[in-house]
């Protein structure tokens, strides 16, 4: 009930207006960097730092392991292109959104770089791979024990704010969508006095609201990741037909993009892959009855 909450209460800030979501956003992701940052810290507790803790006992995984592991993960990478998706809610989107992507990216990959070098000091591969709560754990290990609690609340806000914006994102492709009559015509209402795709914001937090009573979504985190590993190939491959004028990376950039999308996505436990292949062959078949006016 907790989650539905959440939801509900994350979509009516959406429905409110875009500025509505990106205050919240701001103060939301303030407070998770700052918690992230004590975590980080912490580890001075350890009296002498010694980063030989961070190597592993035994032989990694290998190749495939490591492509397992970064496909799984990859779904934690995927929120810089829903700044693509509020582009007409972006000023000088043309200029801005080139550079926010790369900037989003780079950050984000900052901060998992000093949080996960942290955890694997202080608690070592085995360690690591062993806590439910790697964060909280690091904390711990650095004996700044008084400061778990924060972390933990900084874990959920982190979820919140992670929520927040998939809301906003997925719910300006379902306009997008409904625009193309791919998805129903009541969907691409946009309110009057907001600005927002209501209709679509309700909808999406609806079906959220619904998953997260029912099911057990850490189930959908593989399944997360072939999706948008499938969507982003599709993306790369859009990016190669473009003439020279209309790119702005060269052509390899996108060929790369391509063969790494799915390079992953095969990559991915059996079962997920399965799943997503037969969720997308649905969809293509639905799209192709539809373009061919059968439905």
């Amino acid at each position: 009930m907790l989650a539905v909450g959440a939801v509900v209460a994350l979509t009516a800030v959406n429905v409110l207006g875009i500025e509505k979501t990106a205050r919240v956003t701001v103060i939301l992701v303030v407070v998770v960097v700052a918690a992230l940052a004590l975590a980080v810290l912490s580890t001075l507790g350890l009296g002498e730092f010694d980063v030989g803790r961070a190597l592993p006992d035994s032989a990694p995984p290998g190749r495939l392991g490591l492509l397992e592991g970064s496909a799984i993960l990859f779904f934690a990478f995927a929120e810089y292109a829903r700044i693509a998706t509020l582009g007409e809610e972006v000023v000088r989107p043309e200029r801005n959104i080139p550079r926010a992507i790369p900037l989003a990216l780079g950050l984000a990959l900052l901060i998992y770089a000093l949080v996960i070098g942290a955890a694997l000091v202080a608690l070592g591969p085995a360690g690591l791979a062993a806590s439910a709560a790697p964060v909280a754990s690091t904390v711990d290990a650095g004996g700044w024990n008084a400061l778990t609690p924060v972390v933990r609340v900084a874990a959920a806000l982190a979820s919140l704010s992670v929520l927040l914006s998939l809301l906003a994102g997925v719910s300006r492709t379902t306009l997008a969508m409904a625009r193309e009559r791919d998805l129903p015509a009541w969907l691409d209402a946009v309110h009057p006095r907001y600005r927002v795709p209501h209709h679509a914001e309700l909808a999406v937090g609806g079906v959220v609201a619904l998953l997260a009573a029912t099911l057990d979504l850490r189930s959908a985190i593989g399944f997360s990741s072939f999706a948008v590993l499938l969507y982003y190939a599709i993306a790369n491959a859009s990016a190669w037909t473009l003439s020279g004028d209309e790119r702005r990376w060269p052509r390899w950039v996108a060929g790369a993009g391509v063969i790494g999308c799915v390079s992953l996505a095969i990559s991915l436990p059996a079962v997920t892959l399965l799943s997503g292949a037969t969720l997308f062959a649905i969809g293509a078949g639905l799209f192709v009855l539809r373009w061919n006016r059968v439905i």
